[in-house]
């Protein structure tokens, strides 16, 4: 049972990465890059817990954090890099 919920949902979710995939390449603006580049890191790590619920281990939920706190850094330096041309001051 848990198996299939899996299986279902890493596919999901590989569907929506490539569909970001698409926008990453495709879109027409730099800040629509950056939504799409953002909303790849939600669906990478909504991809590691998917994996660590089917494997049933902690280490996966440890390294979906860590990509959470990582891409969330990210995604702050370069929108501030977009509107002020620096990231530090």
């Amino acid at each position: 049972m848990i198996t299939t919920a899996c299986l279902i949902a890493f596919a999901g979710t590989v569907a929506a990465m490539l569909l970001n995939v698409y926008r990453l390449a495709a879109g027409p603006d730099v800040l629509d890059r950056m939504l799409a580049l953002d909303t790849l890191v939600i669906n990478a790590i909504a991809l590691i817990v998917v994996i660590g619920i089917w494997y049933a281990t902690a280490m996966y939920f440890e390294a979906a954090l860590l990509f959470a706190m990582v891409g969330f850094l990210s995604t702050v330096a370069f929108c501030k890099f977009l509107l002020r041309g620096n990231v530090i001051e």
